[in-house]
């Protein structure tokens, strides 16, 4: 299950009701404080004017007189400084409250996108060639309080090199249709040829698993030279066969499967011999899923064509695989960031108005209301238009697909 989204750390939302709470103490206390200072500034300014009150022309009572007018012109500005400090910090808020919004938004595009191709792996691993061998040992044991050394024997499996292994899968994505993400339709088949290279050895097991993480495997045939093999026990898929000193035998393993959105083949950390493995993606975005890179890559109308050939022995550690490849989402996080230093672009702006034009509440108060309007208008529609842009986009594909 995908976790939610979460916004911008330490950046506040006045959705939420603990730090709409927060901001509305937060401006009680400075209101209060400013109250206060301007309080106690003419407070000042009144006793010091009457005590200077009856030197008429002292500079003392000069400096008085042009402190009187300070604070009377301070008093007069004092209501555009309110305004301005109200949109200022509400603007702030909102704008915060609007670059979580855009935050979340991209997060859950991104989840989505990754949503649509997460899950469960179809994983094929290398199949073994094992044979029995009673090996001995030695053990001790108490007899009559005294410690007596033991001989036997225990069956030890051991493992032949694969001389060749050719390899073709055909990978089809389509929709499971209970969470509609993407699920992968695969149609296995690979050809196997081993030697018996052991002289005192004839019995073999031919051990192959069936792909990890299937939700439909069907149609599974291992055959020994076109002649089918059955397993030793139901479900163990485990084969045993027969094989002289120095001869060579060919295997086939056939599936089709149906599983994650995601095709593995792991070599299992074996040694491999003459491996060619062929795997065709007929849907776009294809792309390989390890670090290998493919010998050879083809593209088709319907999708690419990777190939993997080594000619000689190749060990790997990474898996050979295909999985589909999403579209990057690009350029996020510059809008919310954006969004937050829009406070001080209209701080900028209001102080050129100021010096240009001359201006009274109501203008400031319009000016506010018009500059923060339009950003949360521009932000949702840009949310609605890109909203319509991929709905629209998913359209035309379906429909093209429906005509062809």
């Amino acid at each position: 299950m995908w976790q939610s989204t979460q916004g911008i750390p330490n950046i506040p939302d006045i959705t939420h009701p603990q730090e709409l709470i927060e901001l509305g103490n937060q401006i009680l206390k400075v209101s209060l404080t400013l109250i206060i200072l301007i309080g106690f500034l003419g407070l000042f300014i009144a006793i010091i004017n009457s005590s200077f009150r009856h030197q008429q022309e002292s500079e003392a009572n000069i400096l008085i007189n042009e402190l009187v007018s300070r604070y009377s012109s301070l008093l007069k500005k004092l209501p555009h400084l309110i305004l301005v400090l109200i949109l200022l910090v509400g603007g702030f808020f909102l704008c915060s409250t609007l670059s979580n919004r855009y935050h979340n938004w991209e997060q859950a595009k991104i989840a989505k996108i990754a949503a649509g191709v997460a899950g469960n792996r179809l994983e094929q691993i290398a199949p073994k060639i094992r044979y029995v061998i009673a090996e001995p040992y030695t053990y001790y044991q108490w007899v009559d309080n005294k410690q007596v050394e033991v001989e036997s024997t225990r069956n030890v499996d051991k493992y032949l090199n694969i001389n060749a292994s050719k390899i073709q899968v055909n990978i089809n994505q389509a929709k499971d249709v209970q969470n509609l993400k993407a699920v992968y339709v695969v149609d296995f088949s690979a050809e196997y040829q081993v030697t018996n290279q052991l002289q005192d050895i004839q019995e073999f097991f031919f051990d192959i698993r069936p792909p990890y993480s299937y939700s439909l495997l069907q149609n599974f045939r291992v055959e020994q030279n076109n002649k089918r093999l059955i397993p030793t026990n139901p479900g163990n898929y485990t084969f045993p066969f027969s094989l002289s000193p120095g001869e060579t035998v060919n295997f086939k393993v056939n599936y089709q499967a149906q599983g994650g959105p995601r095709w593995i083949y792991n070599a299992n950390n074996q040694l491999l011999s003459n491996f060619q493995l062929i795997a065709l993606a007929n849907f776009p975005k294809a792309d390989f899923a390890s670090g290998i890179v493919p010998t050879e890559t083809m593209e088709s109308n319907s999708g690419r064509k990777f190939t993997w050939v080594f000619d000689d022995n190749v060990s790997v550690k990474n898996p050979f695989g295909v999985f589909t490849a999403t579209d990057s989402v690009k350029n996020t996080g510059i809008l919310p960031r954006l969004l937050i230093l829009a406070p001080l672009l209209f701080l900028w702006w209001l102080i050129l108005l100021y010096f240009s034009l001359p201006l009274n509440l109501r203008d400031v108060a319009i000016l506010g209301g018009i500059f923060f309007a339009c950003l949360l208008t521009l932000t949702y529609c840009s949310r609605f238009i890109n909203n319509f842009q991929t709905n629209f986009a998913r359209c035309c594909s379906e429909s093209c697909k429906s005509n062809l």
